[in-house]
């Protein structure tokens, strides 16, 4: 356990996780706890070193990152999964599994600790991009607008549409001119109302119903 953010590292390739610890090893508040090299390891790792986040390789040998994605989110640990985007049905099952988020392999380091420390507090990741991929490749247009969207209020619809534009809820509190706390009431609202278990499903489910449309 740290007072900080813990994070396990999981890939097979070592120069990739040597980058990593020593990106955040320079980063305040975040404590790399371990690394692993295989799924099986990421399980078993999660449960004895309790990290915050597990940075998480889709393709590795043994037990791959998308079979050991649900025991670490089980654990209690956030999935923050590092792709080289290469292969979207891929990201859509890590989200399917329970990710909070991507991020490139070959994101800026700043981008990176970012990720972190969204996914850490309990957010999720949007990258627009990736987010555009994964409605773009798996979506249909749906025939009729979906339910819940009856069941927002306008200020909600307005959250929604930020969030969908990849804002996270300090800029979202900026551009409405709204506490930040007033912010994650309104988030919590929407999550509640779509039925979603957090802001990345809430994003995808509103591109794939039609709800958002257009590039962002």
């Amino acid at each position: 356990m740290t007072d900080g953010i813990g994070v396990l590292i999981v890939d097979d390739e070592a120069i990739v996780r040597r980058g990593i610890r020593l990106i955040l090893g320079h980063a305040e508040g975040i404590e790399v706890l371990g690394e692993g090299q295989t799924g099986a390891e990421a399980i078993r790792l999660t449960r004895e070193l309790r990290p915050d986040v597990v940075l998480m390789d889709i393709r590795m040998p043994q037990t791959d990152g998308l079979s050991a994605t649900p025991a670490v989110v089980r654990d209690g640990a956030r999935v923050l999964v590092l792709t080289t985007y290469d292969n979207d049905e891929n990201l859509y099952r890590a989200f399917q599994a329970g990710a909070s988020g991507f991020v490139l392999k070959t994101a800026h380091p700043d981008d990176l600790v970012h990720a972190v420390r969204v996914v850490a507090r309990g957010d999720s990741l949007i990258q627009p991009e990736i987010t555009r991929r994964l409605i773009e490749r798996f979506a249909a247009p749906p025939p009729a607008p979906p339910a819940w969207a009856g069941r927002l209020s306008e200020r909600e619809r307005d959250v929604l549409d930020l969030m969908a534009s990849g804002l996270s809820n300090a800029e979202i509190a900026t551009r409405l001119v709204l506490a930040e706390p007033t912010v994650k009431t309104h988030v919590a609202a929407v999550l509640s109302k779509m039925g979603v278990r957090d802001r990345l499903q809430a994003v995808v489910t509103a591109y794939a119903s039609g709800y958002v449309e257009g590039d962002r």
